[in-house]
């Protein structure tokens, strides 16, 4: 095998033109999906302490975020809810609310901007008194009838024009139950993306500040969530979502667990996303505000991360800033 002099590897990194001739991977505005935190309060942004550029939009304010996504060539839109603390119960009964935030949303998005792609997440966190995942009995969240309340809250927002659900809980069963509920209902082309892989990090706090469930939450998710020390236990949740029906796949968080993506990608050749999560949001921008870091180049170079790691594409707070940036 030839090797130095013969063969000189930077010669293909001499000038901008060939070291894009032979790059590996590519990272463009098809890649993007911009994660969204909507309120039900009546001020048009309301902006989150700890993620510092992210602001809560309302029900006005989510349709001219969408026309500024399509036409910043963004495919998709994913919707958070951030509601009164008056609508939470411990049953998390406003999820079930087919006038409520999200689906009323969705139906705003949809009348204006039917192009877009919108996801929405399938969780009772955003609904619970107690800020857990999913029902509880005591001090335990019971698996099977929070399984019931996902599927009835998947056609509830099926039914408002959601393109893409996505169970986020981990509960076990719940792509099944989703599935079965859609197809029941004739949602035959609703599609599911499974949050499969979903660790109990440390990485979600600034997002439960967004969402309004920091305060509330009892106790922490390692029930439910994955152990942050697992891999081979991944797999098997991908696998058994597949099973069940999921047409794509996420891990999350996103960079401490490109091992795991790639794991994935790799063994089941499926859609797979990762979700760039709050805490990994807020670390860049903390760092970038303090001349610590370049904010463009680290943001592009993580996103970049994710793709040479499998994904097909990248959940992101900075999906219109990088949009932007891939449109020059």
């Amino acid at each position: 095998m030839a090797t130095y002099p013969h063969t000189r590897l930077r010669r293909t990194r001499k000038a901008d033109w060939s070291r894009r001739l032979v790059r590996e991977t590519t990272l463009t505005r098809d890649d993007l999906i911009w994660t969204i935190v909507l309120s039900d309060g009546k001020a048009a942004r309301d902006p989150v302490p700890s993620m510092p550029g992210v602001d809560r939009v309302n029900l006005k304010e989510i349709v001219k975020e969408a026309t500024r996504a399509r036409d910043l060539g963004i495919p998709a839109i994913a919707l958070f809810p951030h509601i009164n603390p008056k609508l939470k119960d411990s049953a998390a009964k406003e999820a079930l609310n087919p006038k409520g935030l999200i689906p009323e949303a969705v139906r705003a998005i949809k009348a204006a901007v039917p192009e877009i792609g919108v996801i929405v997440d399938v969780a009772l966190d955003p609904y619970t008194d107690h800020g857990h995942d999913g029902l509880m009995e005591g001090d335990v969240i019971v698996n099977d009838p929070s399984v019931e309340i996902l599927a009835e809250s998947a056609i509830i927002l099926a039914d408002a024009g959601a393109d893409i659900v996505a169970p986020s809980d981990m509960m076990d069963g719940r792509v099944g139950a989703t599935r079965k509920a859609l197809e029941t209902n004739d949602y035959h082309d609703v599609m599911i993306m499974s949050y499969a892989a979903k660790y109990a990090s440390g990485f979600y706090g600034p997002y439960r500040d967004a969402i309004g469930t920091a305060a509330a939450l009892k106790g922490d998710k390692a029930t439910y969530q994955m152990d942050p020390s697992n891999t081979n236990e991944a797999l098997r949740e991908v696998e058994q979502d597949i099973l069940e029906g999921a047409d794509m796949v996420m891990v999350k968080p996103g960079m401490p667990y490109l091992d795991i993506i790639r794991r994935v990608k790799d063994e089941f050749a499926m859609p797979t996303y990762a979700y760039q999560v709050s805490g990994e949001y807020a670390m860049i921008m903390a760092a970038a505000q303090n001349g610590w870091l370049d904010e463009q180049r680290v943001i592009l170079e993580s996103l970049s991360s994710f793709k040479r790691a499998g994904c097909d594409g990248v959940l992101t707070y900075f999906a219109p800033k990088v949009a932007a940036w891939l449109n020059y």
